[in-house]
This record gives structure tokens, sequence and C-alpha cells, in this order.
């Protein structure tokens, strides 16, 4: 060989040396680059899992509304308001990830203003679920599903993005790791080559003795080159005899394994530090490649190298502490001169930190494929049949209950026209363009075909879906079967015609009990009003009867009156049960009540020897009630302690607060007491509790009368009894504040009374008649009238007494009180419109029944106006202005012989 001179040998090496400085320059960047890469991929990865969890965070403040609106627990609201708070962190910090990315940050707008739109629903859909029920919400619940379908979209199209992005950027790194493991193998091939071309070189020149100093300079600067790479701590540098045992460890391999260069050199091949199981399955796999067997151990590592091919991959040493280490290795195969393999070169780099990626990849992609489930499972977990369709409408997904309505499988569905599902494809097709035309369609009514001909209900909710670029790409449906609802709606129509019968059958029985009890009453009063009549005359009679007469008299008037009470019992409980009775609550001074009760029952007890003990009443006590139903409850207990005493015993009535609104009033005996069995069957109807043999006469509906009627009132009734010692009967009803005047224009009344009704009148006094049989009432009245000079007061306690004081008075108008004991106001007001003595006066109605339905009632039965309490001073002025203004103009002239009652 012809030797170099020492000139050329210094070029050469000047090259050389700039060539691996530059190629070590390379190397140092792209090693540099790989960690850039897994910042980059962490930073990937970091939006990846942001945008997931905002998903999640999205489906639990679902979750929490459903719950809320299927169980009305706050609880769950709570836990929706926090994942809305989780959400908007989520979506502040993708702002700020996505900042080096204009197209993410447009989706981040994007779906900033989705989230909105749906959290908007959701509140929306509370406040009316709390207001209306679920029902009113259910049209927000379906489009708060769309909002939600678009956000899952969004979240899709930028998680795809970023998996992109993140696969681009993991194939540099992987690029560049290969790149540099080339790189450095190729230079430590070449710089050994030329090493040992200098070595012969050198060695010719030094048994030639005509070795330069220039050479030896450059042969130097080359072995410090070479201690550079092989000293390197980031490369792991293994090099082998032909027969595999280690002759070079350098300082990398040290470093990355943990073995001592000594420990290993000539001593293990780098298959004993490899896994057994890796090489093992390389070899098969190289057996296969190459159809011929491969052995195992170093021959698997170098078994490509040995044929001049290019071998870098994936190995796992086992280091000297027992971990493991992935590494990409360079397996390269050195030769001599004459091409006879010496040994094997393994270059390797530490390959942990793209497994962390791949395992972190791997992860991500797991969770993409869960995020891609569950929102397919919610999608196919919906009630309602789910429908997507192209602008042509063309369906292009659907979900599973579109299956089921259709008949159809979801691959023959999909690419059929939307319409051809349907009874009426012109109407499908309207619904589906006017979605497109003006955004959304809601409750449209459709009937959906399946392949076997049946038909569907269905309740067809529509709104148009866009792509990122807002371009409008076509229709999310949705269909819910409401075949049941329809055929609900047919069966509710059928059942209330049925009830209209049943009510017009009822009405009518009703009506003609009505009229039976009506016509019993006439027909029992008739023959026992001749009994008790032609009774009381014989008793009386001159000359008087005899003894025997007398006794036997005294029992036709005894067995009579109790007849005409059983009467009159009967038909109280009649009318309650059938709800005719009229209850006028107003309020009503209790002692005044008390006084007239007492009055009643005092000759009763009497004749039987009881002492009556009645408590002195707070004149402030007012309860609300009707003054007649009242009375008629008091004295039905009053007239049961009585007779139900023991001989010369005594009654006592006494009354307490209970509560703060509400009285107790407690009648007391001394009888025999009830035991806790009578006491259960005390309100049953014509229940005398075992008295059906004693000598009380009754008739075991007293009681039941007495119950219903204070309920009827608001109040309630009870009783508490000992036997030997007697029973407590009480009932509590509610307080009521004194009657007053309704202050609003009361100032302006007696102003205007005080001037211009005063100068009108002054000529001349006219008269209005007052029939009310509430103490309380009357004075208030009086207190009213008082202040107008041109009008005279004239009082009656009840309908006969007034229709008497009409008939001889003449006033000129009558004020009447609806309820009225014994003959109501509208009886009393029939009795005076068929007198022609009384038919032209105006009669007002003043009273508490003030429901619309009692207006209408009193203004049909010919009131000329109807009045309520409590009164209303302008109202009530007005009114009687109006009646005085018609009395005068349709009134009868007085002539010289009427009586003045003024």
């Amino acid at each position: 060989m012809k030797a170099i001179s020492v000139e050329r040998l210094t070029l050469i090496g000047f090259g050389i040396t700039l060539l691996a400085l530059l190629m070590i320059g390379g190397i140092a960047w792209n090693i540099a680059v790989p960690f850039d890469s897994v910042k980059s991929i962490e930073h990937t990865r970091q939006i990846i899992e942001d945008l997931s969890e905002l998903s999640v965070k999205l489906s639990e403040a679902e979750n929490g509304q459903k719950a809320y609106f299927l169980t009305k627990e706050d609880s769950y609201i709570s836990q929706r308001n926090d994942s809305l708070t989780d959400l908007a962190k989520l979506i502040q910090h993708l702002h700020g990830l996505t900042r080096d990315n204009a197209q993410q940050q447009a989706r981040m707008l994007q779906l900033q203003k989705a989230v909105d739109e749906r959290v908007a629903i959701m509140h929306e859909g509370q406040k009316q679920f709390e207001a209306r029920g679920f029902a009113a919400t259910r049209a927000l619940f379906n489009a708060g599903l769309l909002v939600s379908s678009r956000v899952q979209t969004i979240l899709t199209d930028a998680i795809i993005d970023e998996q992109v992005l993140l696969d681009e950027r993991k194939l540099k790194a992987a690029f560049r790791i290969k790149l540099v493991v080339g790189s450095v193998g190729f230079l430590l091939v070449f710089l050994l080559l030329w090493a040992l071309q200098i070595r012969r070189a050198t060695l010719g020149r030094m048994a030639g003795e005509q070795t330069s100093l220039k050479v030896r300079e450059v042969l130097l600067k080359m072995g410090a080159l070479q201690d550079a790479i092989f000293n390197s701590p980031n490369f792991s540098i293994i090099a082998t005899d032909a027969q595999g045992l280690i002759q070079i460890f350098n300082v990398g391999a040290e470093h990355m394994l943990g073995y001592d260069a000594a420990d290993v050199v000539n001593l293990i091949s780098p298959a004993d530090i490899s896994d057994a199981d890796e090489l093992a399955a390389r070899a098969v796999a190289l057996s296969a490649e190459f159809n011929t067997p491969v052995a195992l151990g170093f021959d698997a590592l170098i078994f490509k190298a040995m044929r001049s091919l290019e071998d870098i991959h994936e190995l796992t040493y086992i280091c000297r502490d027992g971990s493991r280490l992935q590494a990409i290795v360079s397996v390269t195969a050195l030769r001599d001169a004459q091409g006879v393999v010496i040994g094997g070169l393994l270059i390797g780099t530490d390959n942990t930190a793209r497994k962390q990626v791949e395992a972190e990849q791997a992860l991500l992609d797991q969770r993409l494929r869960d995020q891609q489930f569950y929102t397919r499972s919610l999608i196919e977990a919906n009630i309602d049949a789910l429908i997507t369709t192209d602008l042509n409408g063309v369906i292009s997904d659907v979900n599973h209950q579109m299956e089921a309505i259709t008949g159809c499988t979801r691959d023959e569905l999909i690419g059929a026209p939307f319409k051809n599902y349907f009874t009426e494809p012109a109407a499908a097709e309207l619904a589906m363009k006017r979605a497109l035309q003006t955004g959304k369609v809601t409750n449209c009514e459709l009937t959906a075909i399946a392949k076997d001909g049946k038909e569907t209900e269905i309740s067809y909710n529509a709104s148009t879906i866009y792509d990122r670029e807002r371009r409008l790409q076509g229709v999310f449906a949705s269909a819910r079967d409401v075949t049941e609802y329809k055929l609900f709606e047919q069966r509710l129509q059928s059942s209330n015609v049925e009830l209209e019968l049943a009510k017009a059958v009822a009405e009518k029985a009703n009506l003609a009990k009505s009229e039976f009890l009506s016509s019993m009453s006439h027909e029992l009063r008739t023959p026992l009003n001749a009994v008790l009549g032609f009774a009381q005359l014989m008793a009386s009679d001159n000359p008087p009867p005899s003894d025997n007469q007398k006794l036997s008299i005294d029992q036709i008037l005894q067995a009579g009156w109790y007849l005409l009470r059983l009467i009159n019992e009967i038909l109280d409980l009649a009318m309650i049960e059938s709800g005719k009775v009229t209850i006028s609550k107003e309020s009503i001074l209790l002692s005044d009540v008390l006084l007239d009760c007492h009055a009643m029952i005092e000759p009763q007890a009497q004749t039987r020897g009881i002492k009556m003990i009645f408590p002195t009443i707070d004149l402030s006590l007012y309860v609300f009630a009707d003054r007649t139903r009242l009375k008629q409850v008091m004295v039905n207990l009053l007239s049961n302690a009585i007779k139900y005493n023991q001989h010369e015993g005594s009654v006592t009535v006494e009354y307490a607060m209970h509560g703060e609104s509400r009285i107790r009033i407690c009648v007391k005996d001394a009888g025999k007491g009830l035991s806790p069995d009578q006491v259960a069957q005390l309100f049953q109807p014509f229940n005398r509790l075992g008295q059906d043999a004693g000598n009380e006469e009754g008739t075991g509906i007293g009681l039941v009368v007495t119950k219903q009627l204070i309920e009827l009132m608001g109040g309630s009734i009870g009783v508490e009894s000992d036997v030997g010692v007697g029973s407590v009967f009480w009932i509590e009803l509610a307080l009521a504040s004194a009657p007053a005047l309704h202050e609003e224009g009361a100032d302006e009344f007696v102003v205007e009374a005080g001037d211009e009704r005063q100068a009108a009148h002054a000529s001349s006094q006219r008269s209005l008649l007052y029939v009310e049989d509430n103490p309380a009432n009357l004075a208030l009245v009086e207190q009213l009238i008082a202040r107008r000079s041109d009008l005279k007061l004239l009082t009656a306690v009840d309908a006969h007494l007034g229709i008497s004081t009409a008939q001889v008075c003449k006033p000129d108008v009558i004020l009447m009180d609806i309820n009225l004991p014994g003959l109501s106001g509208f009886g009393a007001l029939k009795i005076l419109a068929n007198d022609p003595l009384t038919a032209h006066i105006p009669v007002m109605a003043l009273s508490a029944n003030a429901m619309p339905r009692d207006i209408e009632k009193g203004m049909d039965a010919g009131f000329f106006r109807y009045l309520t309490k409590p009164i209303k001073v302008n109202e009530f002025m007005d009114a009687l202005d109006l009646a005085l203004h018609h009395a005068k103009e349709h009134g009868l002239v007085r002539t010289k012989g009427d009586i003045d009652c003024n």
C-alpha cells in the first residue's frame, strides 16, 4: 500500500475533526429535540385530559339535573352547581393551553358559547320544573340534549385534532432518535476504520522511522475525539469480539446499566445482560423472516448485522440493580481489512422517555375510546329515537330506538331518505325543511311506519348541526314515541264523557232526592200540623179536659213534637250530605250567641233540675262562623248534656284559648260518661250507643249533623269522657276581629255626606229596613247610617219580622242578610216580590257569601244589588244611592192612610 504523506494526513485529520464536530453538534441538537418533544407531548396530553374532563363534568351536571327532576332533592342541584363551577374553570384553563393554536382557540370560543347555552337551559329548566312540573320542561329537556350533542361534537373534534398533533410529534421524536443512533453508529464506525487506517500508516512510519510530528498530532486529536465519544454518558457503546465477549464497555454503558467495565470486559456477552425472553422472541421472529434457524443469545443480537443489514431495534437491558432499561440499539458488525467479522458494536440510547410517552399516549387513546363509547352509550340510552340527516334529508346516523321504531337495522337506515319511514312522506320532508330554514322544529306530530307495517305516533323535534367552520351540515332530530300518550288521551276523553254522564245522572238523582225530601217534608208536616194543632186546642179547651184526657193529650203532643224534631234532623242531614246547606261565615260576638243559647235551654234544664253554669264572656271575643248554625250546634250539645245528665246534676260551659288564633268552647256534664268503644262510635248516623231502650228520646243523628256543621264552618269537634264521671264535648273555632267598615275612601264619604247629601235630602227623610240576626252587624250598619241625616234605619232580626215590617212601613229600600233563622233571605225576597205592597221596593243583599257563584245566584234571584262583607263604605253608599234613586222613580206614592214608621 502506498504511504500517505504527512501533509495529506494532516488535511484529512482536520477534515475529519470538522466533520466529527459538525456531527456531534447535530447529534447534540437531535438529543435535545426529543426532550422538547416530550414537553410538547405533555402539553398536548394536558389539553386532551382537560377536554375529556370537561365532557365528564358536563355529564355530571346533566345527571344531577335529571336526578333533581326525579327526586326533587336539593343535594342534586348542589352537585350540578359544583360540576358547572369545575366546567367554567376547565374552559378557562383550555383557553390558556391553546393560546398557540388559532384553530383550537376558535373552537374554544364555540365550546364556551355552547356550554353557556347548555347551562342557561339547565337553569331555565329548573325554574319551569319548580313552577309547573316536569311536563313543562320537556321542550327544554330536548333542547338541552341537542346542545349537549353539539358540545360533544366540538369536544370530539378538538380531541381528534390534538391526537393528530400528538401523533406527528411522536413520529418526529422517534425519527430524530433513530437519526441520532444511526449517525452516532456511522460516525463511530467511520472513526474506528479511520483510526485503524491511521494506526496502520503510523506503524508503517514508525517502522520506517518516517513518522512526522504532524501525523502524531492528528492521531492525538483523533484519539481525543474517540475518547470524547467513548466516554459520553448519553450513549452506551459496547464492542465485542467475534465470540461475543465484551471488549469495550464505555462510560455511557456504565452510567446507564450500573456495571463497571472491569466486571464485564472479556467476561460476559451483551446477551447476558439482556432480557432472555425478548431475545428468544427475536430469534423466533428472525428464523421465520429469513427461513433459517437462529440461535439464541448473542447470535440473535448480531444476526442481521452479520448480513450487512441495518439493524436498529428495541432491546431491554437488565441493570446491575435488577431494574430494566428500555433502549434503542444500533447493531453493527465489525470487519477487518479482508471483510472478515471480528466483532460487533452495539450503540444504545435510553428509550424510557419514549416508552413513557407511548404508554401515556396509549392511555389517552383508551380514554378517547372510552369517551366515544360513553357518548355513544348516552345516545343509545336515550328513550327517544335520534336521527341525523344531511342537507338532502338522507340519514347519516341513528340510535337503537330508531331501529326499533322502523324495524330496520342501522346499516339499512344510513343512506336512506328520512321521509321514507313515515306514513306521510311529504309532511316528514316538510318538517325537515322547516328545521333547515328556521333552525329548529318542536312538537311536530308524525306517524312512523315500520318494515312490517306497524305504525307509531311520534313527536318530532329537530335542530340544525354545523361543522367547526359553522357550515350547515344537516339536521339532528329526536322522535319520541307518543302512542301510549295518544291512547291515554283517547281514554281520558272517553272517561270525561263517562264522568259527564255520571255527573248528570248523579245530579238528576240528587235533584230527585231533594224533591223527594221536600215532598216528604210537606206530606209529613201537613198531617202533623193537624195532630199538634188539634191536640193543643183540646189541651186548652173550655171546660178543660179531665186528668186522664190531659194525660193522653200530653202523650200525643210529646210524640208529635218528637216526630217534628226527627223530621227536621233528617232533613238537615240530607241537605248537608247533598251540599245544599249554605254557610255564611262572618265575625260573631261569642257572648251574644251563648246568652241566646242560655235563654233557649234554661227552661229544659229547670224541668229536669239541672243547674246551668255559663261563664262571663269577654265582650271582645269574636269567632268566625255562621251565627244560626253555631246556635244550632251549641243548643244540640247543651240539650244532650241535659238529657243524659244525672238527676239534679249540672252542665258547665267553659271556654279557653287554643293556640294564638283559635278558641275552644267546652260543654261539661255530670252524666254516666262514655266508654272508649262508645266514643269510637259516637258520630255514626242513627247510632244511639245502646240508648234505644232508654227513657230519653233521640234519633242518633243530632251529633252527626253537629259535627258536619262545625266542620263546614272551618272548626272541629271532639269529646273527652270518663265512665261514672261525665263527658266534655268541645268545639274549636277560628277567632275573628270585630266587624269594621272598610276604610278605603271613608274620609271622602264623610265630606260628601256632610255637604252634598245633607243638602240634597235635608227636606225629607227616607227609610232603610235592615234584616239581620247578628247584633254586631246591626250595630255596624246603625253607625254607618247615622252618618246620613237623610236616612232612617229600621231593623228586624229575622225574615218573618222583616216581611211584616216591610208590609206595614213600606221602606224605600230593604237591606237583607242571606242566612237568616227560619226563612232565608232568598225566601223572604220571593215573598216580598209576590206581594203587591212590597214588590216595588228594591231589595239589596248583604252577605258574607262572597263567591262569584253566590253573587250570580243572588242577582239571578232578583236582588237589586248583591253586597259582600266586610262592607266597603263607598261601594255600600253608591249602591244605596242607586236603590234610593230607583225607589224614587218606580216606587208607589204614599197615601194619607199609610203608617209612618219614622
